[in-house]
């Protein structure tokens, strides 16, 4: 199994609970959900959204460079900044040659195409930016990335939906097993929330509408549940072979030891409703981690509040772990962060298994009893060895992500 491993030396990330890896862990392991009424989205049919608070670009990143780029990638430079620190790794000083960057992301930056085509519906085509399709196309995100950290080595950007950055991590941690790179910058953002986006998801009737009280929108399990609260935001984590962390004696915060992708070959944006897709993308994760579904201690699920995907998502972990793990959707607090979410998830995951707690499910009130899981509505102290961390995304996409504690 330590043949598999990967050590996670670095975390960093922008969420809408908090900017930072401290605030937004606080927030999550509150339960303290963050949807509210967002002024962008007046006149949509669904206006609340999960924003991260208090983000200043330009403060962050420095006005010049914070002008050129997008949101997805203003929230990835800060987060990866934030990683590399945490991991003590000054990109001044190593080989760029062997860093990789693989970072995921389902959508680019529409919020800055939906500005530009307003200025070509109002003005004319000459007055569009020359930045539009720099700033909006999504292999920008790694591209900055690399620019930013001096990294060579391999870069790419993931798109797989919504499992776009467990993705990212799962296929970080090959390039460093089959020896491509010493360090790989891995991770997920996305900034999907803007007008025609949200308006797209609400007429597919994807979205809550529990309009009236934004806090408890966001219903992950519940009997009651009735959609997904857009998210946003970016999680990145910093991955490098245990002996290359032992030999600079860098702190490990946790393993990823397991990985697997599958897809449904289903419907363009249902799950298989017998979950045989994201059932064998877990199984597959555990088998490379050498772990059967009894060594699993924690989920972080996909857990959107979707009627449907949550219960078959509930069947198959039933199938592959039985009723031991304890269940928990982070999305309760942050909404669906869509790319970015797998990543900030398996962050999470990271975390708990670092510091053996089980985040609750914010906004679960009545467990729906088709789920018949223990899902954790409060801070749930536990401990912690293996956790799984599971993504779905339209299109039929599932990644898991096994990590343990070190």
């Amino acid at each position: 199994m330590a043949g598999h491993a990967v050590a996670v030396t670095g975390l960093g990330l922008v969420t809408p609970a908090g900017i930072g890896v401290t605030r937004s862990w606080e927030r999550v392991v509150a339960g303290d959900p963050t949807a509210e009424h967002d002024d962008a989205l007046a006149g949509n049919p669904v206006d609340i959204s999960c924003r991260v608070p208090d983000f200043a670009p330009s403060a962050l990143l420095g006005g010049p460079t914070a002008r050129r780029l997008d949101r997805f990638v203003q929230f990835a430079l800060v987060a990866v900044r934030e990683a590399l620190a945490d991991a003590g790794l000054d990109h001044r000083t190593w080989d760029g040659a062997r860093v990789g960057v693989v970072l995921g992301c389902a959508d680019g930056g529409p919020g800055t195409v939906e500005a530009e085509h307003r200025v070509l519906l109002a003005d004319s085509p000459g007055a569009v930016s020359p930045l539009l399709l720099p700033k909006q196309l999504p292999n920008m995100l790694a591209g900055w990335v690399c620019i930013d950290i001096g990294a060579t080595g391999p870069s790419l950007v993931v798109a797989t939906a919504c499992a776009s950055g467990g993705t990212a991590v799962g296929l970080a941690r090959d390039l460093l097993l089959a020896d491509r790179c010493d360090v790989v910058v891995a991770g997920g953002s996305e900034a999907m929330v803007t007008p025609l986006v949200m308006a797209g998801f609400a007429q597919m009737g994807a979205l809550s509408r529990r309009l009236d009280d934004p806090k408890t929108a966001c219903r992950p399990f519940d009997v009651d549940r009735d959609g997904f609260v857009a998210g946003e935001g970016a999680g990145i984590l910093v991955l490098e072979r245990p002996a290359d962390a032992a030999a600079r004696g860098a702190r490990v915060r946790a393993m990823v030891r397991g990985f697997g992708a599958t897809a449904d070959a289903h419907h363009m944006t249902q799950p298989d409703p017998a979950g045989r897709g994201v059932e064998a993308a877990m199984r597959a994760a555990l088998r490379d981690a050498d772990l059967g579904g009894a060594d699993v201690d924690h989920v972080n699920a996909h857990g959107t509040g979707t009627p449907q995907g949550d219960l078959v998502e509930a069947a198959a972990l039933r199938r592959v772990l039985g009723r031991r793990p304890l269940l928990t959707s982070t999305k309760g607090v942050t909404g669906h962060m869509f790319g970015a979410a797998g990543a900030v998830e398996a962050a999470f995951s990271v975390l708990a298994v670092q510091r053996d707690v089980v985040p609750p499910t914010a906004g679960l009130a009545t467990l729906d009893p088709r789920v018949e899981l223990a899902v954790p509505t409060t801070s749930t102290p536990a401990r912690l060895d293996v956790a799984l961390s599971t993504s779905m995304g339209f299109g039929g996409q599932n990644a898991a992500l096994v990590v343990t504690a070190v």
